[in-house]
């Protein structure tokens, strides 16, 4: 019998040191953390998505920039807190700004990708003393159209069928969306392996009950909406009226969602244009 061929999952890149950040009455969490006297940066990754699969390509240019470039991995997504409670998006925010408040970090420029964008939404809400100002990309204040509503019914499917075959599940999502595995594919491949099934599960029925649209307009650190111009899952429009309901500047980047995670596709220069927004915006309010 012929077996599938085996391919070590070596990073693309040698990643920013990773730590262990332990928060009393909260738990353990993993943290890249580039270190230095640097402005924070916060990132906060996407569903189904770990800090290094959705950050990787961005972790150097920040570093280069001078920012000090951390990247949580959400509870249940790869070496992410494990906990026996529901997964709940409050959480997520909570977490962050307390591995934050741990180090003595804050505030931070808080950039959130997708489902780290309502997590980034939240922190501005709930957590505002963290945030020195918020990117918000690939993301919207709410998925309760008809058809995002219809994906999300899919999910207790989903669901059972990562428990019953995990490895073949996720392949055949990454088939889905363009990607052969093979030796390039590898790492990331066995970085999807390390999700807890049960929580990011839960995370997609959370995504399907988000919506901030009631009290968006009124957090506190300035905004900027980075929006993905090619996106399939997330519309352009709909994050042109997230940036429309939190007041924000806007800048564009010509990927599609999942290409966040590929470099050499400019998207990191444009989030450093967005971040430095911020810092004149706060300038501006405090003058």
């Amino acid at each position: 019998m012929q077996h599938a061929p085996y391919w070590p999952p070596v990073p693309p890149i040698e990643m920013p040191p990773a730590r262990t950040v332990t928060v009393p009455d909260r738990g353990e969490f993993f943290l890249r953390d580039s270190g230095g006297d640097g402005e924070p940066v916060m990132l906060l990754h996407g569903w189904l998505a770990t800090a290094d699969l959705n950050w990787w390509p961005a972790y150097q240019p920040l570093s280069a920039a001078g920012y000090r470039v951390l990247a949580i991995d959400h509870r249940g997504h790869g070496r992410g807190l494990r906990s026996q409670a529901p997964f709940r998006l409050v959480d997520c925010a909570a977490d962050a700004a307390a591995v934050m408040r741990a180090l003595g970090l804050g505030p931070a420029y808080v950039v959130g990708y997708s489902m780290g964008g309502t997590i980034a939404q939240l922190i501005g809400r709930d957590h505002p003393d963290v945030a020195r100002g918020i990117v918000l990309s690939g993301t919207a204040q709410h998925w309760q159209e008809p058809r995002a509503r219809r994906e999300f019914k899919l999910l207790g499917l989903v669901g059972l069928m990562l428990k019953l075959a995990p490895q073949v599940t996720f392949n055949a999502g990454l088939k889905r969306s363009g990607i052969t595995p093979n030796e390039r594919t590898a790492y990331l491949q066995s970085e999807l392996t390390r999700h807890s099934v049960r929580d990011v599960t839960e995370a997609g029925r959370e995504l399907g009950r988000f919506d901030s649209r009631p009290w968006l307009s009124s957090i506190e650190p300035p905004v900027a909406v980075l929006v993905t111009t090619r996106d399939e899952l997330v519309s352009p429009r709909r994050q042109q009226l997230l940036a429309q309901a939190a007041n924000a500047a806007v800048f564009e980047s010509p990927i599609k969602h999942i290409e966040v995670g590929r470099p050499g596709n400019g998207y990191a220069e444009v989030l450093l244009q967005a971040i430095a927004s911020l810092s004149a915006a706060r300038s501006v309010k405090a003058a």
